[in-house]
């Protein structure tokens, strides 16, 4: 059922980014062209509804900063949040992180039921991936960004509900925050937020230019407007000069700040032993991911100097089986590859596995700033500036 799923999966995504031909392609094509109308009225409608406080925004009574994109998926936003999450918490507030968790499966009624029994406030609370002190659900549970951060920010509360008010007085209430940041929190409008970080993909900035479900855009690009700093991420060096020419149109005020998702070193997947970059140069080496822009990651591979003799690529948030990577372990050894790279994200995925013929390591990624540093220092001091130790106001 699993594989059936995911494999309609991918055909629709593939006749959204146009890579399918065909008269079933053409019709559906049609169809979700007719859907994306219909969602864009929708999205304007529900902004026009905020704006004009018809529906009302809550105000959690702490300092929010959401950080999200226009697009689904690929943008890179993880080590932002993480880089905004880690330099906040060092400028002396009390961060949370507040997520979603795209793709993490709940608890069993029973055991939150259970919960309930033993004094619990709800039935439903929301998942503390992270009290900021222990790591507390798997990535099964938490999600597989969610669980990431959490296991890469020790002190950092991460915070898992569809509902992040809820999670939002929980974080404030019980684990004591004064800051939460919004992860993909653009277009959740139910909490104010007192900051928006838009990222833009440099090599995709607008997806496929068409809304969803036609193409990949949340919302049409004049809404960029509502950005107070702008992060166009994964660039390489090169100016971007008609990149920020469009994006002035939509925003004239918003900080533009250049960034690259910059990898820093290879981690095995269970002894966590470290190697260096330079153990790429002139590597042979097999791929295996399930993300958004699986090309993205593989030229950065290549760019470290390994060559890629065996690749393998699955629909984004993919859960992998033992049985799945035996059998690309298996097709590595007949390349008679040196190692197999993964990414970060993929890694919290990766089953125990019974046997490992060929060492498998993640290249782990942070992000560098490559222009404007002092607008991002300047936005960190700006939030740093009040009294960490003052209590927040509550409004709930």
């Amino acid at each position: 059922m699993g594989q059936t799923t995911e494999k309609l999966e991918q055909f629709v995504v593939d006749v959204i980014l146009d890579r399918r031909q065909g008269i079933r392609a053409s019709m559906l094509r049609g169809f979700l062209g007719t859907m994306a109308h219909l969602y864009g009225g929708a999205v304007n409608a529900r902004l026009w509804l905020y704006r004009n406080r018809i529906l009302r925004e809550r105000n959690l009574g702490c300092l929010v900063v959401s950080i999200g994109n226009m697009t689904v998926g690929g943008t890179g936003k993880t080590p932002v949040v993480e880089k905004f999450a880690r330099s906040l918490q060092d400028g002396g507030r009390r961060v949370a992180i507040l997520s979603r968790g795209y793709k993490s499966v709940k608890q069993p009624f029973l055991k939150r039921l259970a919960g309930k029994i033993q004094g619990k406030n709800e039935i439903d609370p929301p998942r503390v991936v992270s009290d900021g002190k222990s790591l507390l659900l798997d990535s099964k549970t938490a999600g597989d960004e969610p669980y990431m951060l959490a296991a890469n920010l020790r002190d950092v509360p991460v915070v898992v509900d569809k509902d992040r008010v809820k999670s939002g007085k929980h974080a404030i209430g019980t684990l004591n925050c004064d800051t939460l940041i919004l992860d993909d929190g653009l277009q959740y409008l139910r909490l104010k937020h007192r900051l928006d970080i838009v990222l833009v993909d440099r090599w995709q900035p607008f997806g496929s230019e068409r809304l969803l479900p036609r193409g990949t855009l949340r919302e049409p690009p004049k809404n960029l407007k509502r950005a107070s700093y702008i992060f166009i991420t994964k660039c390489n060096g090169e100016p971007n000069e008609e990149l920020i020419n469009r994006i002035r149109k939509y925003n004239r005020t918003a900080e533009i700040i250049e960034c690259e998702h910059r990898p820093c070193h290879l981690e095995h997947l269970e002894t966590r032993e470290k190697r260096t970059l330079e153990s790429l140069q002139g590597a042979k080496v097999g791929t295996v991911s399930a993300i958004a822009v699986p090309e993205s990651f593989e030229h950065g591979v290549r760019k470290l100097g390994a060559t890629i003799e065996a690749t393998c690529r699955f629909m984004d948030h993919h859960r992998f089986t033992e049985q799945e990577i035996i059998t690309f372990i298996n097709c590595c050894v007949e390349s008679d590859v040196d190692m197999i790279i993964t990414t970060e994200k993929d890694a919290v995925r990766f089953p125990r596995l019974a046997r490992m013929d060929v060492p498998i390591y993640f290249l782990r990624v942070e992000i560098g700033i490559l222009s404007n540093e002092e607008s991002f220092d300047q936005c960190i001091a700006r939030i740093c500036t009040p009294r960490a130790d003052m209590p927040a106001r509550r409004f709930f």
